[in-house]
């Protein structure tokens, strides 16, 4: 099973997030066969981190949970709150495989919750620039929460434009850039 995880920083606690970096690092090599997809989120200065994106293979959503909540960022305070959603990876590959690479061009967050009739279920047209592409689904998987994107664009609004703007409660796009150990 897939699953989205985006932990989400708790204002002021940038310090405590530096001081736990080889904490986190340590956690998530305990995963680095699982993950699809990993990185920070940052705010409108495009340096300070506001979250941190992990998309992960694991076998149920009780392990997901402690994969989420047992992160040693989560434990100490750093986040504010964590959005834990099973997730289906409709590309088919890891953000390591996106042919686009590591660098170059600007990256994204886009994060579409909805509730009621499913969008985006298939891959856009033009994907050339998905680093990851999928809906948002119940712990179940039966039913679709939104959909979540990792993409290489220009600026937030031709980012925005991946999902169908109208058939969701609110999108939000975010700075994000490739994540793992430097």
């Amino acid at each position: 099973m897939e699953f989205f995880c985006y932990h989400r920083d708790r204002v002021g606690s940038l310090g405590l997030r530096k001081e736990l970096g080889e904490a986190h690092w340590a956690y998530m090599d305990r995963y680095e066969d699982e993950l699809i997809a990993r990185g920070p989120t940052f705010g409108d200065d495009g340096a300070t981190p506001t979250g941190s994106v992990h998309v992960v293979e694991l076998p149920d959503p009780a392990t997901a949970r402690a994969f989420a909540f047992d992160e040693p960022n989560y434990q100490a305070g750093v986040y504010r709150d964590v959005l834990l959603r099973r997730w289906r990876n409709l590309l088919g590959r890891t953000m390591w495989e996106f042919p686009g690479g590591r660098s170059g061009g600007r990256r994204y967050l886009v994060l579409g919750l909805g509730s009621g009739q499913a969008a985006d279920l298939d891959v856009p047209p033009d994907s050339d620039e998905l680093i990851a592409y999928g809906p948002l689904l119940s712990d179940d998987g039966a039913s679709w929460l939104g959909t979540a994107a990792l993409v290489r664009a220009p600026d937030p609004d031709k980012a925005r434009a991946v999902l169908s703007e109208d058939r969701y409660a609110g999108i939000e796009v975010h700075d994000w850039e490739f994540g793992g150990r430097r």
